[in-house]
């Protein structure tokens, strides 16, 4: 073969060889193509859809704040405040990208340069750089996990190519810069603006911005609050990326530096950050709300709560309980107390104080969780029972000795009054002034110990109380919250406002969620029982028991409680503006040395209203009388209603028109022994002209609009009510008839066998002959 004819078969050779080999190149492109396209596509299968980012809500921090604004709790279980990437310092977002993904505006989604710089750096044992962009470590914080494998990378850079296709540049980095935790419970530019600087994330200087952009890659290691000197480190290694991308000047670089030795850091860890102000009125608020919202809502929601705390007046009781416990605590042995304050006509509560030493490991809020007897503060109760049943001030009752049968093999229950004496037949107004106990048992006996319970829990007690005949002198278990929200109602003319510590609730978007701006009113006593109520406890607290308690120049009532074992201690009123309660003890229910409500809860209150009622105009009482008087009657004889009678309604009469036959149906007369005449003849015609009085019914039913306030000016008193110091004893042991004729007339009730005196009824011993005599009571 000729030279020419080889050389011609060589290069058939040659691209036949070339021709397979780029065939079986191509075979291999396509083969690595597939299983490329296998690989994704084994990956893709189960990945979430990239699209629901449109509807994405992140957790937020929920805020509670006070009356005026004020900032005093966050409930979260990732901190977090989303904002706006406009809201966002531009500062923040250079120094993002300068270090996490500087060619963030080049790349889609996955960054080829940064995955062969990466792996250079590794090669070479360089500082490790990462390769992840920022679309990347978005799709692995909201859709993965962060354990580093293969399959997550792969995961990771499928779902970036996603979200690049679906979302906007400014999309991606404003979702990124609110989801990416900065440590110390910070999820978010704005939680940890506020964190770190305690400013908004539209105000960062450029070096903040450094050091907040420099923790993401490792939020515990570089913190501030946990390493300084590394933080710092990484603050220089941000700044110089920003310099040398252009992002800041040269002169920014420098100050920026210089800046850095000077920064100071909110001592804040993620316990601490959970910040509860006022423990003792926060902690009463979170309670509410849960039992209201679900968790998730709670601590994810981010919702926005004003609460009714006057931050003013809860430090001014939490300093006072401390002054008095730390003044009187250990002579008189007792070392906790609680105090509530309840503004009247809004029902909002601006303080509560639950003791005086919260802590991690004592969180027991006595204002609210704590229940111990009242002594002769639950009279409050019945009182208005006795009042509602068609009573008044004026109505006697005996004050001289008594026992009740309490079963067999049970010994007898004689009521006594704390100084040993008895004053005779004395009238209602008397009785709660000097805190008469026989008074109150004869008188819950009259009514009906059921009733008085009835009229407890319509006023707002909650605990259970049992019908037992020591009730009347407080021998049951109630809370702070609950005296104190029963006494306003008093205070309101006979309406329950249930307290509220929170005003208006709204959503993360500014919806309102809930709004208490308007309270539910509801009326439990008739407004001329809240009047004569007003009337006796303002007399109590001037000329009785309370007498400490008195202001001057000012309307106040209330009432003292003291039980006999001086456990607790007690004084619970109000003025036209608030209403408060103070107790005093010992959480271990040790016994106090002979120490009265009037001795320390009384000035205590006293002191505690007055700085509530700094700067307020001098109010007077916006409760009257009225034209008529309510009566409780049968449901079924449609007589007064006796202590047995299941169902009762009110009925209001004219003053001189009440009806005087009780029920004949449910066993018509009082407790014998009580010395109250129960004629159960017809009912006192009232005439053929006389019209029918208004009626309004007790239980079940709306009672309607309360009548116009009549405010009574100060130092004024009804007529028939009196308002100075009751006369002095005699030394027979009765008293001056009172201005109105009294509806009961005591006398001799025959012996029953329910009554069983313990002795002989001994002379009613004289009571001394100053108003103040009586002494205190239990």
């Amino acid at each position: 073969m000729s030279g020419k004819g080889q050389k011609t078969s060589f290069k058939h050779g040659c691209l036949k060889l070339m021709i397979f080999a780029m065939l079986g190149g191509l075979s291999c492109l396509l083969v690595g193509m597939a299983t490329a396209l296998s690989v994704l596509n084994h990956y893709a299968q189960g990945l979430p859809d990239v699209g629901k980012l449109r509807y994405y809500e992140p957790s937020e921090t929920t805020r509670i704040y006070s009356s005026d604004g004020t900032l005093i709790a966050t409930l979260f279980k990732e901190n977090r405040t989303w904002t706006p990437l406009e809201k966002v310092s531009p500062n923040m977002v250079k120094a993002v990208l300068a270090i996490e993904d500087k060619r963030f505006y080049e790349h889609h989604g996955v960054d080829p340069i940064g995955i062969a710089r990466a792996a250079y750096a590794s090669y070479k044992h360089q500082d490790k750089q990462g390769a992840s962009t920022i679309t990347m470590q978005l799709a692995r914080n909201l859709f993965l996990t962060p354990k580093r494998s293969l399959d997550r990378k792969i995961k990771e850079a499928i779902l970036a190519l996603q979200i690049e296709k679906r979302f906007t540049k400014q999309e991606i980095l404003e979702l990124y810069l609110n989801q990416i935790y900065f440590g110390a419970g910070a999820h978010g530019v704005q939680a940890a603006s506020s964190t770190y600087f305690n400013k908004k994330a539209k105000d960062l200087t450029i070096c903040e911005a450094a050091l907040l952009a420099g923790l993401p890659q490792a939020p515990t290691e570089y913190s501030p609050l946990v390493d300084l000197k590394a933080s710092q480190e990484r603050q220089k290694l941000v700044l110089l990326s920003m310099r040398t991308q252009n992002a800041i000047s040269d002169a920014e670089y420098k100050e920026a530096l210089a800046q850095i030795p000077k920064m100071r850091f909110l001592n804040k860890n993620k316990a601490e950050f959970n910040l509860l102000k006022y423990p003792y009125f926060t902690s009463y608020v979170i309670k509410e709300l849960s039992r209201r919202y679900s968790d998730d809502l709670l601590y994810r929601g981010g919702l926005r709560i004003y609460t009714t705390v006057d931050i003013k007046l809860q430090k001014k009781c939490e300093q006072l309980l401390r002054d008095e416990i730390r003044a009187e605590g250990d002579m008189f042995n007792f070392h906790q107390g609680a105090i509530v304050l309840i503004e009247n006509g809004t029902g909002y509560i601006r303080a509560l104080v639950g003791g005086t030493g919260w802590s991690d490991k004592s969180q027991f809020n006595r204002a609210w969780q704590a229940t111990r007897q009242p002594g002769s503060s639950f009279k409050l109760f019945v009182y208005c029972t006795g009042l509602e049943s068609g009573m008044t001030p004026a109505t006697v009752v005996p004050d001289s000795p008594i026992s009740y049968n309490m079963g067999p093999g049970e010994p007898a229950y004689a009521p006594q009054n704390s100084d040993g004496r008895f004053m005779g037949a004395v009238p209602l107004k008397t009785a709660l002034q000097w805190s008469r106990n026989v008074v109150a048992v004869r008188l819950a006996m009259i009514v009906g110990i059921d009733r008085v319970i009835d009229y407890a829990y319509k006023m707002g007690v909650h605990q259970k109380l049992e019908p037992v005949v020591s009730l009347p002198l407080g021998a049951c278990d109630v809370s702070p919250l609950e005296m104190a929200t029963a006494y306003s109602c008093v205070a309101n003319g006979g309406i329950r406002i249930d307290p509220s510590p929170i005003s208006v609730i709204k959503d993360s978007e500014g919806n309102i969620v809930e709004d208490n701006r308007f309270p539910h009113y509801e009326e439990v006593l008739a407004e001329s029982t809240a009047y004569y109520m007003t009337d006796m406890l303002e007399n109590a607290a001037h000329y009785g028991t309370g007498a400490a308690a008195f202001i001057e120049g000012r309307h106040c009532a209330g009432k003292t409680g003291t039980t006999t074992s001086h456990r607790d201690i007690w004084f619970c009123g109000f003025t036209p503006q608030y209403t408060a309660a103070v107790w005093v003890g010992n959480d271990d229910f040790t016994q106090m040395y002979g120490v009265f409500g009037g001795d320390v809860c009384a000035p205590l209150w006293k002191r505690v209203q007055m700085a509530a009622l700094e700067g307020k105009p001098n109010l007077n009482w916006k409760v009257r009388r009225g034209p008529t008087l309510p009566c409780l009657m049968c449901s079924t004889s449609h007589k007064r209603a006796g202590p047995n009678c299941p169902k009762v309604y009110r009925e209001y009469y004219k003053p001189g028109a009440m009806p005087y036959a009780y029920c004949d149906v449910h066993g018509a007369a009082p407790i014998p022994g009580s010395g109250m005449v129960a004629p159960t003849g017809p009912s006192r015609p009232t005439g053929p002209t006389t019209p029918k009085p208004q009626t309004a019914p007790v239980e079940g039913e709306n009672p309607g609009e309360a009548p116009t306030p009549v405010e009574i000016p100060l130092g004024e008193v009804p007529a028939g009510t009196g308002g100075e110091p009751p006369a002095a004893v005699d030394p027979g042991g009765e008293v001056p008839a009172p201005d109105t004729q009294p509806i009961e007339v005591p006398i001799e009730a025959p012996p029953e066998p329910q009554v069983v005196p313990i002795d002989p009824a001994p002379a009613p011993e004289p009571p001394p002959a100053e108003p103040a005599a009586p002494g205190p009571e239990l």
